[in-house]
């Protein structure tokens, strides 16, 4: 609310008699003449779109998320899915989760349903780390990173995640790590 607006709401609205130079030096103590400059918008580049796989096993996507223990200790999840039919293929729960966990994790899961050719994740520090990208290099998989502020080019473990927080986390209040 500017000036203007202060002295015809002081003056007409609510009833005082002062003059316009006597509001303006109250409003100028009260440092209300300072304007607000509007935020700048970012021009971001067009977000690339959700790719579809055609077969199971083609791509992966993985996530983590976090929740706490009954006694407030926070524990980790990593989620990995099967983007083609929304299969959760492995959920890992710890209270740390570094990149050699993960590779072991994905061995597991590798052994069990076969490898993919590429998994899809976001930008967090364990996947960006020089040995889950060392580990995907030997393997032959290739590690996707969507672009950064953009969770939608990860849309089906994003839902995934969701589902996971309201049916099963939300729900349970959990004691241990076991239980979890």
């Amino acid at each position: 609310m500017g000036f203007g607006l202060c002295f015809l709401y002081l003056r007409n609205i609510k009833g005082f008699g002062w003059n316009h130079k006597r509001i303006y030096r109250i409003y100028r103590e009260l440092e209300l003449n300072f304007r607000i400059k509007p935020r700048k918008r970012l021009m971001r580049e067009r977000p690339e779109p959700l790719a579809v796989p055609e077969q199971p096993n083609r791509v992966w996507s993985m996530d983590f998320m976090a929740d706490q223990l009954a006694d407030g200790r926070l524990f980790r999840t990593l989620n990995v899915i099967d983007d083609f039919n929304r299969e959760g293929l492995g959920i890992d729960i710890d209270f740390s989760l570094p990149a050699e966990r993960i590779a072991r994790s994905l061995n597991r899961i590798i052994e069990w349903c076969g490898k993919p050719e590429t998994i899809r994740v976001d930008n967090g520090p364990e996947y960006i780390s020089g040995n889950l990208l060392a580990w995907a290099e030997r393997r032959n998989i290739t590690i996707t990173h969507i672009q950064p502020g953009r969770p939608q080019q990860n849309a089906y473990i994003e839902r995934y995640n969701r589902t996971i927080r309201h049916e099963w986390l939300g729900r349970f209040t959990f004691d241990t790590i076991k239980e979890a």
